[in-house]
């Protein structure tokens, strides 16, 4: 194993003068063939992707022209690329797309899952109705994968075991994007499925390559006209691909985000060692924001529940 990294603090909270929260963790910026900038010495500590992979798991269905065969729009690729929010507008999408693949919902091997949204899960309550498999932010990748066996005739029983022939080619297509030439750490997902892991640098080169690379256009495009449907309500990849200047973003469990700048074709990453999400969106959008690549709206004030100002949030 590589030799054990060394997180860098990237975000800190200061109430009233005294340090009341430190987060550590790593920055990598690249473009496709060289490191551009370093915080935090993660010295190629492979990382889970998370669902970081989810878009690059997705290049299949246009590899094996799923989203021809089956007329999908740009809102059904998106969700194959999402992790969802489990809202109305998703749910809707996902059970859309099983009906056009004709694949029975008892068929997701994701699980149940409370939608991340907190309007949805009142909505469920308010109904008196359980989460399903479908409100697992995970739905539309396996939705996706069920589709990609459908029209190879592979066994859609099995499709989230390692040596299934669709995982076995989605580790080749993942290896093959972010450029890996070794064995590293495999587990199951969340939501059940393997994951990979590589170095940060990797993950970012794999979406270049992704996102940067004319043949995977519809994804992109999914990304930047539908963001919506990758988050939703109050999730951070929304909110920096809303901005408008061509940024694609997607975040994974574990403390991840990747952002890609589609124009001038270079990315980050950032990993939040302690998995804060409030902190991995301030480290995100500032880092967006020392790169002048867009401005979104965010605070850095610390305020009590009557909205006095009592401390600030800095980054870096």
């Amino acid at each position: 194993m590589n030799t054990k990294p060394q997180a860098q603090k990237l975000v800190t909270y200061i109430r009233d003068g005294l340090i009341e929260q430190e987060h550590f963790g790593y920055v990598v910026r690249t473009d496709k063939d060289r490191i551009l900038e370093k915080l935090g010495e993660d010295k190629d500590y492979p990382f889970f992707l998370r669902s970081c992979a989810k878009p690059l798991q997705a290049s299949l269905l246009i590899d094996y022209e799923l989203d021809k065969k089956y007329n999908m729009s740009e809102e059904e690729i998106a969700i194959c690329c999402a992790s969802h929010a489990g809202e109305k507008i998703h749910v809707d999408i996902v059970k859309g797309l099983l009906d056009k693949f004709g694949i029975p919902y008892n068929k997701l091997k994701c699980g149940k899952h409370e939608p991340i949204s907190k309007t949805a899960q009142n909505e469920l309550l308010l109904n008196n109705q359980q989460a399903t498999e479908i409100h697992n932010n995970c739905s539309g990748k396996h939705t996706m994968m069920l589709g990609i066996c459908k029209v190879n005739n592979w066994d859609i029983d099995k499709y989230d075991d390692v040596k299934h022939p669709l995982q076995q080619e989605i580790q080749r297509k993942i290896y093959s994007l972010c450029h890996i030439n070794n064995e590293f750490p495999v587990t199951k997902d969340g939501c059940g499925v393997p994951i990979h892991s590589m170095p940060l640098a990797n993950m970012v080169r794999g979406y270049l390559n992704l996102f940067c690379n004319p043949k995977y256009e519809r994804i992109k495009n999914a990304f930047l006209n539908y963001p919506y449907i990758i988050g939703g309500e109050n999730r951070t990849d929304t909110k920096i691909i809303s901005q408008g200047q061509n940024l694609v973003a997607k975040v994974g469990a574990g403390g991840l985000c990747i952002v890609i700048n589609t124009e001038i074709e270079e990315g980050f990453v950032v990993k939040i060692c302690d998995s804060n999400m409030e902190a991995r969106e301030i480290a995100v959008i500032d880092m967006i924001k020392n790169l002048h690549w867009g401005e979104i709206e965010t605070s850095h004030d610390i305020k009590t529940l009557h909205g006095d100002v009592v401390g600030y949030i800095k980054t870096f």
